[in-house]
């Protein structure tokens, strides 16, 4: 069974300015406190290198960027593991509700016959670091 993990918050801030905090990947140690530290080109097919806390521990990852509309998505892939063991989606959305307001959507989604094993190892540190940088984004949004 998939892990999906569904996030979304209205922030009273425009939507230019939640994507400028998405994509500013070298200010993501000042606010984001699961993926502390981001470097990508956002280009399809070009990697994203992540560090991210997971409970006390902190990983390095290299993911693969999927898809890119400037201004209102992004989405990144792990390389799957070999047997359809594991493999993910993680994306990020913005929406604008007015001149003034929109909404961040996250998503990610871990499948594959180990992902089991992967969700009681790690499911509650995923859980929280999502939410805790969704949080995040708001806050930075509408005081930066």
């Amino acid at each position: 069974m998939a892990l999906v993990i569904d996030e979304t918050i209205e922030i009273d801030a425009p939507a230019e300015k939640v994507w400028e905090v998405l994509t500013d990947f070298e200010h993501y140690g000042e606010w984001n406190t699961f993926c502390v530290e981001a470097a990508s080109t956002l280009v399809p097919g070009e990697p994203i290198d992540m560090r991210v806390r997971l409970g006390a521990n902190t990983r390095t990852q290299r993911e693969w960027i999927r898809s890119h509309t400037p201004g209102t998505e992004f989405s990144y892939t792990m390389k799957p593991v070999a047997l359809g063991a594991l493999h993910s989606l993680r994306s990020h959305t913005v929406v604008a509700l007015g001149p003034n307001r929109s909404r961040y959507e996250s998503r990610f989604t871990l499948a594959g016959w180990l992902s089991p094993v992967v969700v009681l190892a790690l499911g509650k540190h995923l859980r929280a670091g999502f939410g805790a940088m969704t949080a995040g984004v708001g806050e930075r949004a509408t005081t930066h």
